[in-house]
C-alpha cells in the first residue's frame, strides 16, 4: 500500500517510510518550460552540473499546468517522482541498452566501464543522462530533467517516473510543448547544445587499440588513399605513449609525432589521439611533478592522495571540480597540440580504476573519496561528482585545446559524460562486441542518445571486443555509415576490421557505403548545422515523422537522418514505417547489395548531395546535386548549409545557406532558390535529380535562375 498525493495530474504514490517533501517554488523558467524546487534543496548538496546556466523565472506557472513533481527523502537520499498519463510512450535515459520504447525500463546513473555491456546486464553504462521525454498519445510531448549528478536510478514504469537518488535534494525542469522536437529545442535551452564541429570529423574514421607503431599509422593511411576508399580520420589508442604516460610519445615507436601529423595531414587525413585522466605516480615524469606541484588530485577522505590501478600502474587521478585543477589540465595541451594532433579522445573517465594491481577488472574511486570543489561547485565525496568526472574533464580539455588552436573548432571525443556534456564532445557508445545482437542494439542506442540531448554519436563500427565474420563487419559498415558518427575499431588481441580485411567482396561493400555517406555530405553537414542551433539530433526515430500515429512508437531497427531520408537496414522484420511518398535513393552504383541498407527519400523533400572524395579537405560540391522527390502535390523544398568546414569565419556571415524549392509544372519540374543567407555563392552550375515513381529525371543548370526539368 501507499498514500495517495493528489497531484495536477492524478494521484501520485508515496512509498510508506517515505517522507513527502513539498515543492518550495515552482516558475516557468522558459516557453513551456516549468522549474521545481523542492523545500530543503541546498546547491552546496546538489550543485547543477547538467544545465548551462542557471534558468531564470519568466512568469508564475499556470493554474492548468499538467505536469507536477512530487519528492520524497528517506535516510538522507532524495527521490522525485511524475505521474505518466495514460498510454504515453517514454524515451531517453541517456546510453542504455535495450528497447527504443523506455516503458517498463530501470537504469542504474552510475558511469561505468561495461566491456561488452556486461555490468548487470547491461544496466549500467558509461553515462548519465537523467532525462526523460513522453509522447502522449496526440503527439504532444514533454520532457523531465532531474537535475542531479548523484548516483540514481531511473525507472520508467507504465504510470510514473521515478528517480531515485542515493544524495541530497535536487531541482526538476518539465518541458511541455506541442511535439517532441519542440520538447528537444527545450532540452537544449536548457542544457546547451552541441557546437557546429569541424568538416572533417563527418567523415569515415579508423582506429584500433592500436595502430603501433608509427609505420603501421603510415601504411593505414596509404592504403586507404591506394584503395581509393575515402577516409578522413586516423585515430591513435595509448600504445602510441612512453609507458602509458599521457601527453608523451614513445621515443621508439613515434619518435617524431610532428612529422607522422603533418604526414597525414598531407595525405588529406586528419589525427586524434588518445588522453585519458590516470596520471603515473612517477617522479622523474613531468606531468605528475607539476600536479603534485600543484596539488591537483583528488583526494582520500584522510586527505592524501587517492592512487588507483590504470594502464601506467599506479596512478592519481586530477580533481576536475577544481577550477584550478581544471586550468591546470587544459594547459597540458598547449605542447601536446603543438605536435600536429588535429583531436582528442578521452577514454576511461567514468572514471575506470582498479582499486589493485593486476586486477582483471575496473572499478572506480571508492564513494567517499573526496573532491575538493571550487567556484559554483561545493566540496563533495564521489558519490556526487562521480557521473560528472568525465564532463568536468572533457570541459576542460576543450577548453586546453581551443586556446592552443584558437582559429580552429576543437574536436573531443568522450566515454563518459553527463546530460548536458555534448556542449564539450562527442561520443561513441563504448565497448560493443562483435556480434549481431550489438549490430541491431545499435540504432536504438543511438536513437536514445540522439533524444538525451547528444546528436553527435555512434557505436564502433564491426564491435570493438571479438573477431568479426567478413558478413557482419559488411552489415555494420554498410548501416554504421549512415550514423552520425562513423568510426570502425577493434580492441587488441581481435581480428583485423579494417575495410580490406574481409576480401574483395566485403571490401567492395565497404567502398560503397562510405562512399554512400560522403555523397551525403552536404547534407549531413546541414543536418549538424541544423542541431548546433536547435538541438535536434541528426539520427532521429521514425516516429519523428508523425508523432500522433501509435504504429511509429517502437519501431528501432529503421530510423530518419534529418527529415528527409529514410534507412531501413536489411535485418529489419516488417519494420514500422511512416506514411505518405518514400521513394527509393540511388546514390552509388551497387547501393542496393545485400549489405547496404535500403534508402529512401521523403516525398516533398530536396537533398543536396556532392560527389564522391576521398577526404573532406577536397571540394564535396563541383558539381552539387539536389535530389528532388516531389510530393503527392508535386512540390518538394530544402536546405543546404556551406562553410569552410572550420575555424569561426561563419559567425561573422563566411557562410552559405540556401533554400530550395520545386513545383510541378504540367510534365516539367521547376527547381530554384527560394531564399539565401551568408556571403558565400552556389556552384554556378548545380545538377537535379527528380525522382519519381516513374525513375529518375536528370538536367542542370543555374539554380538561381532556375532548372526546369522534363517527367
Amino acid at each position: 500500500m501507499g498514500i495517495a498525493v493528489p497531484g495536477m495530474l492524478g494521484a501520485l504514490v508515496i512509498s510508506l517510510g517515505a517522507a513527502p517533501v513539498a515543492v518550495q517554488s515552482s516558475a516557468l523558467v522558459g516557453e513551456g518550460i516549468a522549474g521545481f524546487s523542492p523545500k530543503g534543496y541546498d546547491p552546496k548538496l546538489t550543485p547543477s552540473l547538467c544545465l548551462e546556466k542557471v534558468p531564470q523565472r519568466v512568469g508564475d506557472l499556470p493554474q492548468d499546468w499538467r505536469l507536477t513533481p512530487t519528492f520524497d527523502i528517506e535516510d538522507g537520499k532524495a527521490s522525485a517522482s511524475l505521474s505518466v498519463p495514460e498510454n504515453t510512450s517514454l524515451y531517453g535515459g541517456g546510453e542504455v541498452t535495450g528497447p527504443l520504447l523506455r516503458n517498463g525500463q530501470s537504469i542504474v546513473l552510475w558511469n561505468t566501464d561495461s566491456g561488452a555491456y556486461g555490468v548487470d546486464g547491461g544496466k549500467r553504462l558509461y553515462q548519465s543522462h537523467p532525462w526523460v521525454m513522453g509522447v502522449r498519445p496526440d503527439g504532444t510531448s514533454f520532457g523531465v530533467i532531474f537535475d542531479s549528478s548523484w548516483k540514481a536510478t531511473l525507472t520508467t514504469g507504465s504510470e510514473r517516473i521515478d528517480f531515485d537518488s542515493e544524495g541530497a535534494l535536487f531541482q526538476v525542469y518539465v518541458i511541455d510543448r506541442e511535439s517532441p522536437q519542440a520538447v528537444m529545442r527545450g532540452l537544449a535551452e536548457m542544457t546547451g547544445r552541441m557546437p557546429l564541429p569541424p568538416r572533417w570529423a563527418l567523415g569515415y574514421q579508423q582506429c584500433r587499440f592500436s595502430y603501433a607503431p608509427e609505420s603501421k599509422v603510415r601504411e593505414i593511411a596509404d592504403t586507404f588513399r591506394a584503395k581509393k576508399i575515402p577516409c578522413d580520420v586516423i585515430w591513435m589508442d595509448i600504445d602510441y605513449m612512453d609507458g602509458y604516460r599521457v601527453f608523451t610519445f614513445h621515443p621508439d615507436g613515434f619518435p617524431e609525432p610532428k612529422k607522422l601529423n603533418r604526414y597525414l595531414n598531407q595525405q588529406g587525413f586528419h589525427s586524434v589521439w588518445m588522453i585519458d585522466p590516470g596520471v603515473k605516480v612517477d617522479p622523474n615524469y613531468d606531468v605528475y611533478r607539476s600536479g603534485a606541484k600543484q596539488d591537483v588530485w583528488t583526494k582520500k577522505p584522510d586527505g592524501g592522495d587517492f592512487t588507483g590501478f590504470v594502464w601506467p600502474g599506479e596512478c592519481v587521478f586530477p580533481d576536475y571540480t577544481r577550477p584550478e585543477t581544471r586550468e591546470w589540465w587544459a594547459g597540458l595541451y598547449k605542447d601536446f597540440m603543438a605536435q600536429g594532433v588535429d583531436g582528442v579522445w578521452n577514454d576511461m573517465n567514468e572514471p575506470a580504476v582498479a582499486r589493485e594491481l593486476g586486477a582483471s577488472t575496473s572499478d572506480t574511486m571508492p564513494d567517499d573519496t573526496h573532491h575538493r570543489g571550487g567556484g559554483a561547485l561545493p566540496p563533495g565525496p564521489h558519490l556526487l561528482y562521480h557521473n560528472a568526472y568525465g564532463r568536468l574533464m572533457v570541459e576542460a580539455t576543450r577548453e586546453g585545446i581551443q586556446a592552443a588552436n584558437p582559429d580552429k573548432r576543437p574536436f573531443v571525443l568522450s566515454r563518459a559524460n553527463l546530460l548536458g556534456g555534448q556542449r564539450f564532445a562527442a561520443t561513441w557508445t563504448g565497448d560493443n562486441f562483435s556480434s549481431r545482437e550489438h549490430l541491431e542494439l545499435s540504432v536504438p542506442m543511438s536513437l536514445t542518445l540522439g533524444l538525451s540531448g547528444q546528436p553527435f554519436n555512434g557505436p564502433d563500427i564491426g564491435g570493438f571486443l571479438g573477431d568479426a565474420s567478413p558478413e557482419l563487419w559488411a552489415d555494420w559498415i554498410g548501416v554504421g555509415s549512415l550514423f552520425p558518427f562513423a568510426r570502425g575499431h577493434a580492441c587488441a588481441g581481435t581480428n583485423n576490421k579494417e575495410p580490406w580485411a574481409f576480401g574483395p567482396e566485403v571490401e567492395d561493400a565497404a567502398r560503397i557505403a562510405i562512399e554512400r555517406r560522403y555523397r551525403l555530405l552536404p547534407y549531413l553537414y546541414t543536418l549538424f548545422e541544423n542541431s548546433s542551433r536547435t538541438g535536434l539530433p541528426v539520427m532521429r526515430p521514425v516516429f519523428f515523422a508523425d508523432p500522433k500515429d501509435p504504429a511509429l512508437r517502437s519501431e528501432e531497427d529503421a530510423f530518419l537522418v534529418g527529415n528527409d531520408l529514410l534507412v531501413v537496414p536489411r535485418w529489419a522484420e516488417n519494420p514500422s514505417l511512416p506514411g505518405g511518398v518514400w521513394r527509393d535513393l540511388s546514390l552509388i552504383e551497387g547501393d542496393d547489395g545485400p549489405h547496404q541498407p535500403h534508402l529512401k527519400i521523403r516525398g516533398g523533400a530536396i537533398v543536396p548531395a556532392g560527389k564522391v572524395i576521398q577526404h573532406t579537405g577536397e571540394d564535396s560540391l563541383a558539381p552539387l546535386t539536389l535530389v528532388v522527390c516531389p510530393d503527392e502535390n508535386g512540390e518538394a523544398s530544402g536546405e543546404l548549409y556551406g562553410d569552410e568546414g572550420d575555424g569561426y569565419g561563419y559567425r561573422s556571415g563566411d557562410f552559405g545557406r540556401w533554400r530550395f524549392k520545386a513545383r510541378t509544372e504540367g510534365k516539367t519540374v521547376l527547381v530554384s532558390v527560394a531564399k539565401s543567407a551568408g556571403r558565400q555563392a552556389l556552384p554556378g552550375e548545380v545538377r537535379v535529380e527528380v525522382v519519381t515513381a516513374n525513375g529518375i529525371r536528370r538536367g542542370s543548370g543555374s539554380v538561381t535562375d532556375g532548372i526546369r526539368i522534363g517527367l
